[in-house]
């Protein structure tokens, strides 16, 4: 009937249940059970077996056309089975039968990589042509001459050729414009002259051809260019003669009264000194490091420097005294005339506006004492300064032997004496104005002290030292009369305060 619905046809009815087997299970369901229920993806198999996560879906698919080379199929089936704990023999077999792959020869047709690109000449070549191009990897085809020519690099060639031709041109025409010349025109039409009488030789005529005269001689010409030359001199009178100038009426001499005889010193010309002799010599003598610098009154820098331990500066004589300004001043002492007075400063301060003159320097520094400066006192001894040094005390003293040998402190000090034979004689430290008495029968006794500059040694009645300079250690110092005599000068009780 038209229009009745009826109902779809239904399938044989299968009698009894379905089993597993009744339902078609092919190997790639199997694979992927199996790589589900170890719980791999694609990507870990791939970064386990190496194998492209691609070959393995189209395992799985049973499409060997996925494959750029089908000779890797049959490795590739027999890992991916061997992996998932199948049979790999019977997994590939399965394979072959699902996908109608066949294993192929190792040099057919078949076995060779799928072109896929556009224009593979390859396809349906013929035998013969296999040796004249063979396609094969290891053997490239020749490529056409203009293969590797791109079209942009054309492009950019003609540019750059464009442009340098354009540079080229531009300067070829600035260099015909530079060397070009115009002539202007002007209101004046040019005269053609007609005669010249003063070039004209006296048998020229009108009518004689100007192709046949001779042109003037050299010497002509010279002689007409010559000046005429004067048959006598030109005088110029002047006022007067020279030696009968006035000086005291014209000139510079006139701007003033003339000074017949100059004033003498005896007259008391204002503002004269006269020195008999050289001007003293003032001279600068770092015993440390010490930064100077001598400037004139107008702040002109003469000379500026760090002066090392022993170096001098002689101050040169100039109309104006100059000053100085000196850091660590208290290692600057100041020779005049051969005499050491200062230092500058009681301590390393700076000091500033200092005149160098040798007169101020006598009066403002006291004459310099080496025994308050030890790095003073060793530079002069180095130096060999008889004239600074104090005169040792054997130059003015008689033969000492046999006087008693005692120690005097003036701050704590710590003294060992020993006998040559190395047995302690004394030992201790002694404190401020103590005397301490050495045994009078001593044989080649030396002396260690600290803080040797407050140490002294007492013989008879008179006073030496002291020991050391400064907090130093004396060491193997020689504790007899003479050596002590020899090596110490004289200093007085009162300058000790005994």
């Amino acid at each position: 009937m038209i229009g009745r619905w009826a109902p779809p046809p239904q399938e044989d009815a299968v009698d009894g249940p379905r089993g597993f087997d009744d339902y078609e299970l092919r190997l790639g369901d199997v694979m992927r059970g199996e790589r589900a229920t170890l719980g791999k993806s694609l990507l870990d198999v791939q970064r386990e077996l190496k194998i492209k996560a691609g070959y393995i879906a189209a395992i799985e698919n049973a499409d060997p056309s996925a494959f750029d080379t089908p000779g890797f199929i049959p490795g590739f089936v027999r890992s991916y089975a061997r992996y998932l704990g199948m049979d790999p023999d019977i997994a590939f077999d399965r394979f072959c039968e699902e996908s109608g792959f066949e294993t192929a020869h190792g040099m057919s047709a078949d076995a060779l990589p799928l072109r896929k690109a556009k224009g593979d000449r390859s396809v349906g070549r013929p035998a013969s042509e296999a040796l004249a191009a063979p396609a094969v990897p290891f053997s490239p085809e020749r490529e056409p001459l203009f293969s590797y020519v791109e079209p942009r690099a054309i492009g950019s060639s003609l540019v750059l050729v464009a442009l340098v031709a354009g540079l080229g041109y531009g300067a070829y025409a600035l260099l015909q414009e530079v060397q070009r010349v115009d002539l202007a025109p002007v209101d004046q039409a040019p005269d053609v002259a007609t005669e010249i009488a003063s070039f004209a030789p006296s048998g020229l005529t009108s009518e004689t051809s100007l192709a046949s005269s001779v042109p003037p001689s050299t010497e002509a010409l010279e002689r007409l260019y010559r000046p005429a030359a004067l048959d006598v001199p030109v005088m110029v009178s002047r006022d007067a003669p020279i030696a009968s100038l006035d000086p005291d009426t014209q000139g510079l001499f006139a701007a003033g009264p003339r000074i017949d005889t100059l004033p003498t010193v005896s007259d008391g010309w204002p503002g004269v000194v006269v020195t008999d002799g050289e001007a003293p010599e003032v001279t600068l003598l770092a015993v440390r490091p010490t930064w100077v610098r001598v400037q004139t009154p107008g702040r002109s820098v003469v000379f500026e420097k760090v002066l090392e331990p022993g170096e001098e500066y002689a101050i040169p004589v100039t109309e104006e005294t100059p000053v100085l300004r000196a850091g660590n001043a208290g290692a600057l002492y100041f020779r005049v005339n051969g005499t050491l007075v200062g230092p500058a400063s009681e301590d390393a301060t700076a000091i500033a506006d200092v005149q160098l003159a040798s007169a101020d320097l006598s009066a403002a520094f006291p004459r310099a004492n080496p025994l308050e400066d030890s790095a003073l006192f060793d530079l002069l001894t180095e130096l060999g300064s008889p004239d600074v040094l104090p005169k040792p005390a054997s130059a003015l003293l008689p033969d000492l032997a046999g006087e008693q040998i005692s120690l005097v402190a003036l701050e704590d000090s710590w003294v060992r004496v020993r006998d040559g034979s190395g047995d302690i004689l004394f030992e201790g430290t002694i404190p401020p104005g103590q005397i301490e008495e050495l045994p009078a029968e001593m044989s080649d006794a030396t002396l260690r002290a600290g803080n040797s500059g407050a140490l002294f040694f007492r013989v008879g009645d008179l006073y030496f030292g002291p020991v050391g300079q400064g907090g130093s250690i004396a060491r193997d110092v020689s504790v007899t009369p003479d050596a002590i005599r020899e090596a110490y000068p004289l200093v007085s009780a009162e300058d000790l305060g005994l």
